[in-house]
């Protein structure tokens, strides 16, 4: 019998190919401190981190408010100059609604971010709640993925991501996790955080959450 649940998502790398716009904006911020940025490979592999973890090798510890402030100035502006859904998730999650699951999203941005990016894309009418992570911990901690079922007011059926942090909140949360290979992590790193499941494509994905036993 099929019940309904809500499924949740992580946004960066998993929703949205948001790479680009974000690499960009983190390294434009180093100019504040006159400095040369990390190269663009080296910011993929920390993407999924708190800001402050991204930027704490590459500066001394009283620039990094400062970066930190420049990112989120800069990112607010430009967050959708290439950042689009990946192909086919725009009608996943319409089906998902259209079954009776809730859709949440829980992300390691700010709740004010993730929802700017959601704005800028026009995926509100999408998904039922979007929960950043807000004085709080982040992932690998559950809690982004507890406040985004309390929005939704629904238990929690999977987690789905494309990181090892993402997966791990999701087990911690009482969650199945999935995790999908079209984002930061590779797949022999997601495979080591041992997910449910793990998908390389959204066509694959679909056939995970839309099966009746979800």
């Amino acid at each position: 019998m099929l019940v309904m649940t809500t499924i949740v998502f992580d946004l960066d790398g998993t929703l949205v190919d948001s790479f680009d716009d974000i690499s960009a904006a983190f390294r434009r911020s180093f100019h504040v401190i006159d400095s040369e940025p990390p190269a663009v490979d080296v910011v993929k592999a920390m993407i999924g981190k708190p800001l402050r973890d991204m930027y704490q090798p590459f500066a001394p510890a009283e620039a990094l408010e400062a970066l930190v402030a420049e990112y989120r100035r800069d990112y607010a502006e430009r967050c959708a100059d290439q950042t689009r859904p990946f192909p086919g998730i725009v009608d996943l999650l319409d089906d998902l609604r259209a079954r009776g699951h809730a859709v949440a999203v829980a992300t390691t941005k700010t709740t004010w971010m993730a929802r700017t990016v959601i704005g800028r894309l026009g995926l509100e009418s999408r998904v039922d709640h979007v929960q950043g992570t807000d004085d709080f911990p982040h992932k690998p901690a559950p809690d982004v993925i507890h406040h985004a079922l309390a929005g939704v007011g629904r238990a929690g059926a999977w987690m789905i991501g494309d990181t090892t942090f993402d997966v791990a909140a999701g087990r911690a949360a009482g969650l199945r996790t999935c995790a999908v290979t079209w984002g930061v992590h590779t797949p022999d790193r997601l495979r080591g955080s041992e997910p449910d499941a793990m998908v390389d494509t959204v066509a694959a994905l679909r056939g995970v959450l839309l099966d009746d036993r979800v």
